[in-house]
């Protein structure tokens, strides 16, 4: 039987790249997004076109009422949840000594708190066919921390110890929970970063190359197919963090 993944935040970064790789290998997709409709419909159309299913569903999943819609409509539309991967996730650059109670909540509920909200709603549906797999997508900087990203450093912090914390609980449920930390990869989200930072990181990198989406989506691909991971924290960076 067809395996059924729900990804956040799939339609454009790693997310995109996440759900492409997928779909090719002929999984049911639900493709959550929120603001990008039109990006969402593109991939849709063009996966449905090759005869993939792939569906697409507005909810903003730091908010507890459209996660269980999102849910709900999984369940209604293929009965079952095999695979959750929380990718939605936002940044901040900013000063420490800037950085407002808004902005603290609103890094922490899109980056975390979603999390929270997604994995307790998929969760019982996973207990109850004894099975399933959830892959949290957190950041190097959830490791090693990074200057003038004192929350979103702390928001990746928290998917990774969540992601440990679940391993242990649900591993009698044959429930794996592992996270994804990726390094430096060209999203839209670092196009705001100068060319020559760029080539920094790069020189910095003992590979000597900066990462695309479809490296973090094959590593989503092998954690799916494993049997025998979880409570781990994979970073892949190029070898520009090694630990």
């Amino acid at each position: 039987m067809e395996k059924t993944i729900i990804v956040t935040g799939g339609s454009k970064g790693i997310g995109e790249g996440i759900v492409n790789l997928l779909a090719k290998e002929n999984y049911n997709i639900v493709l959550n997004y929120n603001k990008s409709e039109e990006a969402a419909k593109r991939i849709q159309k063009e996966f449905t076109e090759l005869g993939k299913n792939v569906e697409i569903f507005q909810a903003d999943v730091s908010k507890r009422e459209e996660v269980k819609k999102l849910v709900e409509f999984t369940i209604q539309k293929f009965e079952k949840i095999d695979v959750l991967v929380n990718n939605a996730g936002i940044t901040q650059n900013k000063l420490f000594t800037e950085v407002t109670e808004e902005d603290w909540r609103y890094i922490i509920d899109n980056n975390l708190t979603s999390v929270f909200y997604m994995s307790q709603e998929v969760v019982p549906y996973m207990i109850q066919r004894q099975s399933g797999c959830i892959i949290n997508i957190s950041s190097i900087w959830g490791i090693v921390g990074s200057s003038c990203e004192s929350i979103y450093s702390v928001s990746k912090a928290g998917v990774d110890g969540l992601t440990k914390a679940l391993a242990k609980e649900l591993g009698p449920s044959h429930i794996r929970v592992n996270s994804i930390a990726p390094g430096f990869i060209d999203t839209q989200m670092n196009q705001n970063i100068s060319e020559e930072v760029v080539n920094e990181i790069k020189r910095e990198t003992p590979l000597e190359k900066i990462g695309k989406p479809e490296d973090i989506a094959k590593c989503v691909k092998w954690l799916i197919e494993d049997e025998f991971t979880t409570g781990q924290v994979i970073s892949i960076n190029g070898g520009w963090v090694i630990i």
